[in-house]
């Protein structure tokens, strides 16, 4: 969260890739009359639900970030089903086009487990100040509630483990874009 993955994934979209954003996926997920979001609401109430009928997802963080069987429950819901979109949509997009490079953009790939579904893994570093500016300008409440959604997720010196390719994201916007063309250019040498 807030390491610069979206933007990441826009530059790759420049390039010609394909992008799955996992985050749009989880919305449509839980919009009104989808079974996931039924789940959730059986799961943690209905004190989550917005007047309106829409998963209110400030509720739904409170309950989960603060508690990791919650956050633990929520993922078991949410991600398979966010997967199988994942591969649905891939499977459409390499269909018509089968040389295609599809990018995923999650921010829980690996701790998800579909890395494992994934031919290249591509992690992005960036300092934590740079993160919590990012997260801040967002629209998050505080510093502390950001630094808590970054120390909520995996480490990026775990991640890196798992990564075919790691993007430095911590100087220049511009530098961020050349070093996606470069990766970009390894990617399409592969196919």
């Amino acid at each position: 969260m807030g390491s610069g993955k979206s933007l990441a994934a826009k530059f790759f979209a420049e390039q010609g890739a394909h992008i799955i954003d996992a985050d749009q996926l989880s919305r449509e997920l839980v919009r009104p009359g989808h079974p996931a979001l039924k789940e959730i609401v059986d799961a943690f109430g209905e004190d989550i639900l917005e007047p309106s009928g829409y998963l209110d997802r400030e509720a739904l963080a409170k309950i989960i970030f603060d508690d990791t069987e919650n956050k633990s429950a929520l993922e078991a819901i949410l991600h398979p089903k966010v997967i199988v979109r994942e591969q649905e949509k891939y499977l459409s997009i390499s269909a018509s086009n089968p040389s295609a490079i599809v990018i995923v953009d999650a921010a829980l790939l690996i701790e998800s487990g579909n890395y494992k579904n994934v031919d290249k893994v591509i992690v992005i570093q960036s300092r934590e100040e740079q993160q919590i500016q990012r997260i801040l300008s967002r629209g998050f409440q505080s510093y502390d509630q950001a630094i808590a959604r970054i120390k909520n997720q995996m480490s990026f010196e775990e991640k890196s483990k798992y990564a075919d390719y790691i993007l430095d994201n911590q100087s220049q916007v511009e530098d961020l874009r050349q070093k996606v063309q470069e990766i970009y250019a390894k990617l399409l040498n592969i196919q």
